[in-house]
């Protein structure tokens, strides 16, 4: 940290968890620095980080969930500042922080301050920066239409009951893919481009994918007569699981064009469009991680 030290940037539906609360205090206690800010609506994580960075602070910590990560990460990026990111996981799903073996626990989540920060790459979509992953059809719409309630009452296995229970509405999408090395055409149920390794809940669609090795890795679920039994084995979730159900490569940018709209999700922020282009931004973003983190080259999977 620098002299200035952190700074949270914290959703606001956790400005009353006591045990951030109690992190908060026990940091200070030990003579460190930590400012807090909280979240009210739409846009306050940019102007959060805007005035963060103005005021002189240069190790920001997202505190929150999944989109609280994305925007935070987003509005640093966009700043082009030479600045340190930490994450405190408060969400539901918390698929970046999970893959990442970053403690749920709020004082042993910013205890990783202690660590340097590494540099992690960064994915896009025809230049949107998404730090996580991007998916698409079947993937994006559980992601999409689970609902807060539901994933207040069962956690990360609202995913998967949003899941089964819209077995019944699927359809494929069709789609051509072409990157370095690698081509594939054909109809598809579910889509994933990993910079992280889960989405929606816990669906390890790139459960191989590294945060520095300049790539992005590709998950592409093929449509299939048994859809029921394809995608029961892909949200059950296990390396397996997916390895025996889709086509996957590893590759520095993609290419994709599809005969209709396509729906995307980019780390929560919905799109649509026919002809995208994925590419991995290397080295983009500093961040605060385990020693241990099994997202980063070299350390082996746990």
């Amino acid at each position: 940290m620098t002299e200035t030290g952190a700074l949270l940037i914290l959703h606001g539906k956790q400005a009353l968890n006591e045990e951030v609360r109690a992190a908060v205090a026990r940091w200070r206690e030990a003579g460190k620095e930590l400012a807090v800010r909280v979240t009210w609506e739409a846009g306050d994580a940019q102007r959060l980080v805007s005035e963060a960075l103005a005021a002189g602070y240069r190790t920001l910590i997202a505190g929150g969930g999944d989109g609280t990560l994305q925007e935070v990460a987003k509005a640093l990026l966009d700043s082009g500042a030479q600045a340190d990111l930490a994450i405190m996981p408060l969400g539901t799903a918390n698929d970046f922080a999970r893959a990442a073996g970053i403690p749920l626990e709020p004082y042993e989540a910013l205890m990783l301050l202690e660590q340097p920060a590494v540099a992690v790459d960064v994915g896009e979509m025809d230049g949107q920066p998404f730090l996580n992953m991007a998916t698409g059809g079947f993937g994006s719409k559980v992601t999409a239409n689970t609902s807060e309630e539901l994933k207040r009452m069962l956690g990360g296995g609202a995913y998967l009951l949003t899941g089964l229970s819209r077995f019944a509405e699927l359809g494929s999408a069709r789609g051509r893919f072409h990157g370095p090395g690698f081509s594939w055409e054909g109809e598809f149920l579910a889509l994933g481009i990993g910079n992280g390794r889960r989405a929606g809940g816990g669906q390890e669609l790139c459960p191989h994918a590294l945060v520095d090795d300049g790539l992005l890795d590709v998950c592409i679920v093929p449509a299939a007569e048994d859809t029921v039994g394809t995608l029961g084995t892909l949200l059950s979730g296990g390396l397996l699981g997916v390895d025996t159900v889709a086509v996957t490569t590893r590759l520095a940018w993609l290419e994709v064009e599809a005969p209709e709209v396509i729906d995307i999700n980019l780390d929560g922020e919905p799109a649509a469009t026919q002809k995208m282009r994925f590419a991995a931004r290397p080295k983009a973003l500093r961040l605060h991680l385990p020693v241990d983190c099994p997202m980063l080259s070299g350390v082996p999977d746990r």
